[in-house]
Formats: structure tokens, C-alpha cells, sequence
């Protein structure tokens, strides 16, 4: 495989992790942001993930439970093993380099990963600047969660070195990584990607055509937003809407765990995507109501300590 260095440009929930993760399996990785209190508010994501790294991989000695298929290709693993994937996580943590420099970034880049915010005008004003500064060589790649490659590649400069790669959150659990070009996307650019997928732990999942939301945000966005609509129009409480789902299915996270987990900033960005959310007494415009209000007061999930529930920092 070609690709040796790996940038991700944003520091948020998932391109935090697939910066971590792409460090651990032995990438060179530098994350691109936009400013250096962006720098300042990554760090700490990269600290937490790095703690959940080496917690899960020191209970994986005495509790099976406990193994991520993104952290080990087996169960079956020494504690002498896993000591020695502890320090790979010790060593990708302090190999990852941060900038906000374009040239910096770019400078002899084989992959770019997309993770800003889903906001298109955001994403065509990064990879308009991007364009001047990418080797001939660099394959780009979005990890948007519901925008079409097709979208954006016009703007990019390599139109058919572009395309998606989508991730789960959680990858170190979670570890699977949807592919999806566009009807321009060269096909060794997709089979690297895939290639690049496989190397650092995930489940490349190939999809044949474009499609709104991959498979799984296809499926995951309808389901939380039935139930922020529920929340946002009186009908139950957070809790109330966790606990009927969990108990009736079976599942470990209700949906405002997962919304949590997602980051409230992602789910008001998909949700103002909306028309409908312009009409405050909608359905949708209530939902981006309900999450703005959390935004503003700094409860924006997981990484932020509190978002519908409070987590330890």
C-alpha cells in the first residue's frame, strides 16, 4: 500500500478518534484544524482516547468481555502482548502532530480525511484552499455523515482521487468504515482506501452506489430523530425514551446515549439541513430548538462532560 502519511482535517469526536486509530496501527499522522483554540479543545479528546485505549486494553487480561476489534485482531492475547499495544498507544499518542497550517498539512500527503463540521458551505471552502496545496498524488476522502461525494468533488481538484470514507463512533469497538465513491471516483483510488480501511482495524464496507446517510446513517438518523421528536414535543423524557427502547429491544444504548456519543453539534447540523426547521412550530424546527439550547449551554455530549446525561471528563 502506498499511503504511509494520514491527515485528518478536524479535531471533533470522530476525527479525533480516526486520528488516534490511524496512529496506533503505525500511520504517520498529522490533524489539520482551523485555529489554534481548535488545537487547544482537541487535545483533550485525544488524552480521553488515549485513557480508553489503555483501560480497555488492560481489562482485556483478565475480563474477555472487555476486547475491541479495532485495538487487537485476536482475543486470545498475552498479557506481555497486550502490554506491548499499550505502549503503541503511548507512542501513537505523542506522534500525532497538530496544525493549522494548509502547507504543513499537506506537504507529501498520501490520504486526507474530511471530518469538519456538516456544514457544505465549511467543506467547500477547505478543500477550495486544500486544492493549492495537495500533491498530485494525495487521495481525499470525507467522512461526512450524510453528504454525497458527488457534492463536493468538483471543488476538490482531484475529482477522481475523491471520495467517502464513513465511520462509526466508538471504532475502537465499533470498527467499521463505509466506502462510497461517486460515479467520477477511479477505481485504484477506492481499492486503496479500502486497503488503507483494513490497516488500521476497520471493516471496510464496500457500498456500490451513493446514497444519503451510507447504510448506517440511513438507518441511525430516522431512529433518533423519532426520538428527539418525541423529546422536543413533550411526549416523553430523555430517560423515559432510553429506558423504553433498551427494555423492549434488548439494545445497551438508548437513543439519546447514542446522541450523546455523536456530539448534539452533528445532530442540530443534519437537523437545519431540514427546510422545515426554518418553521419554529415544525417538528424539525423544535428539535433544532431543543438542541440549540444545549449547544449554547456548552452541553454538547460525551467530549463535553454533559449532554442529555453527565459523563466524567
Amino acid at each position: 500500500m502506498d499511503i504511509k502519511k494520514v491527515v485528518v482535517a478536524g479535531g471533533g469526536v470522530l476525527g479525533s478518534q480516526i486520528a488516534l486509530q490511524s496512529a496506533y496501527k503505525g500511520f504517520d499522522v498529522t490533524i489539520w484544524l482551523r485555529s489554534e483554540g481548535s488545537i487547544g479543545r482537541t487535545q483533550p479528546k485525544l488524552e480521553r482516547i488515549k485513557g480508553i485505549y489503555l483501560a480497555t486494553l488492560e481489562a482485556m487480561k483478565t475480563n474477555p468481555a472487555a476486547y475491541c476489534r479495532g485495538l487487537a485482531d485476536k482475543r486470545d492475547l498475552t498479557p506481555l502482548q497486550i502490554d506491548e499495544l499499550k505502549r503503541q498507544v503511548e507512542t501513537a499518542y505523542d506522534s500525532i502532530t497538530l496544525t493549522t497550517s494548509y502547507e504543513e498539512a499537506a506537504a507529501d500527503a498520501d490520504l486526507v480525511i474530511e471530518a469538519i463540521a456538516e456544514d457544505p458551505q465549511q467543506k467547500i471552502a477547505f478543500y477550495t484552499e486544500l486544492a493549492k496545496h495537495l500533491p498530485e498524488k494525495t487521495i481525499l476522502t470525507t467522512n461526512s455523515s450524510t453528504m454525497l461525494p458527488s457534492a463536493f468533488a468538483s471543488y476538490t481538484g482531484r475529482p477522481e482521487k475523491y471520495l467517502a470514507i464513513h465511520f462509526a463512533n466508538e471504532i475502537w469497538r465499533n470498527n467499521t468504515a463505509e466506502i462510497m465513491g461517486h460515479e467520477g471516483t477511479d477505481k485504484a483510488a477506492y481499492d486503496q482506501v479500502v486497503e488503507f480501511a483494513d490497516a488500521i482495524g476497520m471493516v471496510p464496507l464496500c457500498l456500490k452506489k451513493e446514497q444519503p446517510g451510507y447504510i448506517l446513517n440511513s438507518m441511525l438518523v430516522p431512529f433518533l430523530t423519532a426520538a428527539e421528536a418525541l423529546y422536543a414535543t413533550d411526549v416523553a423524557d430523555p430517560e423515559t425514551i432510553d429506558k423504553t427502547w433498551m427494555l423492549a429491544t434488548g439494545a445497551p444504548l438508548g437513543p439519546f446515549r447514542i446522541l450523546d456519543v455523536v456530539g448534539l453539534t452533528t445532530a442540530y447540523n443534519i437537523t437545519s439541513m431540514n427546510p422545515q426547521a426554518a418553521d419554529a412550530e415544525s417538528v424539525p424546527g423544535k428539535i433544532v430548538a431543543m438542541l440549540k439550547e444545549k449547544i449554547d449551554a456548552g452541553e454538547t455530549g460525551v467530549n463535553a462532560g454533559k449532554g442529555f446525561y453527565t459523563y466524567d471528563k
